[in-house]
C-alpha cells in the first residue's frame, strides 16, 4: 500500500481512538457551526479525521482503502492529496453556506474527502465498476448520480444525522479539481461529465428557489 494512503488511514485511525475515548478532546475538534464562525478554523480539518465510531471510521477506510489507487495511477501522489484536502475543505465550506444559521450544527467524519476521491476516481474511469452492498455490480457514473441526488434528498429531509452537504460538498470538490488537472477529460468523457454535472445543477437550482 502507496505510503501517504497510509498515513492518512492511520491518521484518521489515531485521532478518531482518541475522540472515542476522550470526550473532551472530541468536543474540541468536531465541526461545531458555532465556533467555526467565531474562527475555530481548525476544526474545519480536524473534525474530518474524528469519527462516530468503529463502523463510521471502517465505512471511510474501506472506501477510501478502495478508489484511492485509481487517482493515484492516473493522476500521480501529489494531486492525490490535494484532491483528498482540497474535498476536505470544500465539503466543510458547502456546510457553512447550507447551515451557517445554524450555530449548534455539528458534524464528523472523512466522508466530504473520501466522497472526494470516489467522484474523481469515476470521473478518471467512469466504465468501472461498483458493487453495491459489494454483491450488486453497478456502474460507477450511475452511482455517483444516484448518490449526490440521494444527498440533496437527505439535506432536505433532515430526518438523519448524516452529515450529507459535506458529502455532497466533497463530491462536487473531487469533481472540480479533478477536471482542472485533467481537462482533456472534458473530451475524452464528455458524456459522463455532462451526466455527473446534473445532480450539481439540481443542488444550486433548488438552493436558489428556496427549496432547501
Amino acid at each position: 500500500m502507496n505510503s501517504i494512503l497510509i498515513a492518512i488511514i492511520l491518521a484518521n485511525v489515531l485521532m478518531s481512538y482518541k475522540g472515542f475515548n476522550d470526550h473532551n478532546f472530541f468536543r474540541k475538534y468536531e465541526f461545531h457551526m458555532g465556533r467555526v464562525l467565531s474562527g475555530q478554523y481548525v476544526r474545519v480539518l480536524s473534525s474530518a479525521f474524528l469519527h462516530a465510531d468503529i463502523a463510521h471510521l471502517a465505512f471511510n477506510m474501506l472506501t477510501l482503502y478502495f478508489f484511492a489507487p485509481v487517482v493515484m495511477h492516473y493522476l500521480g501522489d501529489l494531486y492525490f492529496v490535494l484532491i483528498y484536502i482540497g474535498s476536505l475543505v470544500f465539503g466543510s465550506l458547502l456546510t457553512i453556506y447550507f447551515h451557517k444559521k445554524e450555530y449548534h450544527y455539528r458534524a464528523i467524519g472523512a466522508s466530504g474527502a473520501v466522497t472526494g476521491i470516489l467522484y474523481s476516481a469515476i470521473l478518471l474511469r467512469p466504465d468501472m465498476m461498483l458493487g453495491l452492498f459489494f454483491i450488486v455490480p453497478i456502474p460507477a457514473y450511475i452511482f455517483g448520480i444516484v448518490y449526490l441526488l440521494y444527498s440533496i434528498y437527505g439535506m432536505k429531509a433532515k430526518n438523519d444525522n448524516i452529515g450529507h452537504t459535506a458529502h455532497f460538498g466533497g463530491a462536487v470538490g473531487g469533481y472540480l479539481m479533478t477536471l482542472i488537472i485533467m481537462p482533456q477529460l472534458l473530451v475524452d468523457h464528455v458524456l459522463m461529465v455532462a451526466l455527473l454535472t446534473i445532480p450539481i445543477v439540481v443542488l444550486f437550482g433548488m438552493a436558489k428557489m428556496g427549496k432547501l
